[in-house]
């Protein structure tokens, strides 16, 4: 471009910036537009707002209408309607809700005389994450119950549309650690009704629930020798974190035969329980529960529990349903006994109430199981005023104690290995050439018998500590022990630590920083890292690529623990210092020259071969002989 061009296009953009400048509007004309503009948005939100108050206005005036309707109805057309529908137990669809409460020191029940229901439950020793005491387990607009029966004419009820009348005894003391409120399900005989029996002993968690049907021989359909329980519940959130609480947040269940088992918490699942019958039914959360528990079983026939998750509520974290066969016989007088279980999923607590009730907790498979249940348990229990983190500290010590004659015979053997590298190297170069690693294979694992080196010596131990490992995976989110218990920088061991929110989410790994793993992942670089010198030779030769391994796990174990729980994080942290600091007292105690000695000194020994080994040296020599000799 010369130099006539570019004079052009400098004028030519000199005229647009000018005739822009000239030609826009004026400041005053700028001011007036914008005058104008938020003249014209206040009047469209004020119709936006008057549109809403005149629904609401409607809205109110269409339900006053209905309720002056209903109340234009004297109690006598009230009286034929419910009759009419309803039959014997019309005399009990008209009346006023309301509450009774019963409570201890741990619990305060509400109970709504409409249904008899237990509509809402508080713990008053605990609280939601960020509020105060007390938790709110659920309440009237997130639980759901009733028992359906079918009456004579097939006609179908249940209990959920009648008012029941406490009795006059209700909430008088039976003794000293007993409150008692009874509630009656009253029909047009005065000798045929239906009862509810709440009892709240003492200072525990457990509300008796008795379920009484006198003279109902005659109106309970004798086509039917049961009766139906339905129990559903919308959990609400509790926790810091409600996508952990959607992950544990399922039904579990006790059944007579194949005892507790529980449903898929990471999806919506249906379950027929019409093989066995039940014993108990519980709507687990995180950290608590709400379990109800037959004196004798509930039938197996028509019994089923449910879940279906709702990711879209940002305060529910699961919704859950169960219904259970309360069976009847046609007596006058019929009783099935149950309890509520309304408290924390604490291992003692629900330990010593039996019924297998402690296995909604976590604690491991099979045998890795005892380890949380003999030692991690008990010690954090055992000195509940000593901070938590350094409970962990203390277990963390304590378990790499006894776990450290493991470690130390990791580190001879790989010690072994390592001073054997000279007579390794050898082997590889007179098999450098030669096509047949099996019998490179066998001169290998000879000279490790005559030396007195054992490859696998190394890594059977460190095998044996997987099971501690998975066993503290799997109860430290769920230990009620950590939960709320503050450490450092988090208020909360029990979920992930946060120094730094992205405000957006990040594929695999969060929307946050937690500095607990971020300790957990760089100890265990380190401790790679030293450990990568320890490679046996035959590893780093035939596995080039193990060592580039060995530092990619701690990246993804990253990416899990950094929304994992925080005193987990803590732990692994402390165990790879422990581990490092061992390894570094080992490595200036143990002499590689004196080892290396002893270990020449037995290859001059003459071999002791056991009879197996001779019979596999033999059958390894028939197959190398050629095919024409047999």
């Amino acid at each position: 471009m010369d130099k006539n061009s570019l004079i052009g296009l400098g004028l030519i953009a000199v005229i647009l910036i000018g005739w822009l400048y000239f030609a826009g509007p004026s400041k005053e004309q700028i001011a007036r537009n914008k005058v104008i503009k938020d003249s014209i948005e206040q009047v469209t939100q004020k119709m936006i707002e008057a549109e809403k108050v005149s629904a609401e206005i409607l809205a109110k005036k269409q339900t006053e209408a209905s309720m002056n309707a209903e109340a234009t109805l004297t109690d006598s057309v009230k009286l034929l309607l419910a009759n009419n529908k309803y039959k014997e137990f019309s005399v009990s669809a008209i009346g006023k809700k309301e509450t009774v409460t019963i409570e201890n020191e741990n619990i305060k029940v509400y109970i709504s005389t409409k249904g008899a229901i237990v509509e809402k439950v508080e713990l008053k020793k605990y609280n939601c994450y960020g509020k105060k005491a007390p938790l709110i387990l659920f309440d009237k607009d997130s639980t759901f119950q009733q028992i359906k029966f079918e009456a004579h004419d097939k006609l179908k009820l249940s209990t959920d549309s009648f008012y029941f009348k406490p009795s006059e005894k209700s909430l008088v003391a039976t003794n000293t650690d007993s409150k008692t409120l009874t509630l009656k399900l009253e029909t047009s005989s005065p000798t045929s009704y239906i009862e509810y029996v709440y009892t709240l002993k003492g200072n525990n968690y457990l509300l008796d629930y008795d379920v009484n049907f006198v003279g109902m021989q005659n109106i309970i359909s004798n086509q039917t020798n049961s009766v139906k329980l339905f129990w559903a519940q919308s959990m609400p959130t509790q926790e810091k974190d409600i996508k952990k609480e959607r992950e544990t947040a399922t039904v579990y269940y006790n059944q007579t035969v194949d005892g507790v088992d529980y449903l898929n918490a990471r999806k919506s699942e249906e379950v027929l329980l019409n093989e066995q019958n039940i014993k108990w039914v519980s709507f687990k959360q995180h950290f608590f529960n709400s379990t109800l528990i037959a004196d004798t079983e509930f039938d197996k026939e028509g019994s089923y529990v449910k879940t279906r998750e709702d990711e879209t509520s940002k305060e529910i974290v699961k919704r859950i349903e169960a219904q259970l066969t309360i069976p009847y016989k046609h007596k006058s007088i019929e009783n099935f006994g149950m309890a509520f279980y309304f408290g924390p999923t604490h291992y003692y607590t629900l330990k010593a109430y039996g019924n297998d009730l402690d296995k909604l907790i976590p604690t491991g498979f099979s045998v890795f199981s005892y380890i949380n249940k003999w030692m991690v348990i008990p010690l954090l229990n055992s000195l509940p005023q000593i901070n938590t983190g350094i409970m962990i500290l203390i277990l963390t010590l304590i378990l790499k104690t006894i776990l450290f004659p493991i470690a130390y015979k990791t580190y001879m053997s790989s010690s072994k290995m390592r001073v054997l590298k000279p007579e390794i190297d050898l082997l590889n170069e007179k098999f450098k050439d030669n096509a047949d690693p099996m019998k490179k294979q066998q001169e290998t694992m000879a000279l490790y018998r005559r030396a007195g080196a054992n490859p696998l010596s190394g890594c059977l131990p460190m095998l044996l500590q997987f099971p501690i490992l998975i066993a503290l995976f799997a109860f430290f989110p769920a230990s009620i022990e950590m939960r709320q218990k503050a450490f450092l920088w988090t208020d909360d061991l029990s979920t992930y630590d946060s120094i730094y929110n992205f405000g957006f989410n990040v594929w695999g790994f969060g929307d946050h920083i937690s500095l607990f793993a971020l300790l957990m992942f760089a100890s265990t670089i380190i401790y790679t890292w030293m450990n990568s010198s320890l490679l046996q030779p035959q590893q780093s030769a035939q596995l080039p690529g193990m060592k580039y391994m060995m530092y990619l796990m701690p990246v993804i174990f990253l990416a899990v623990m950094n929304s994992y729980a925080a005193g987990l994080s803590w732990y692994y942290f402390l165990a790879n210092v422990i581990t490092f600091l061992q390894t570094l007292i080992m490595k200036k105690l143990i002499d590689d020259g004196k080892i290396r000695e002893q270990l020449l000194a037995n290859m001059k020994k003459p071999e002791k071969k056991s009879g197996f080994q001779a019979k596999l040296e033999e059958m390894a020599k028939q197959r190398q002989l050629p095919n024409n000799k047999k």
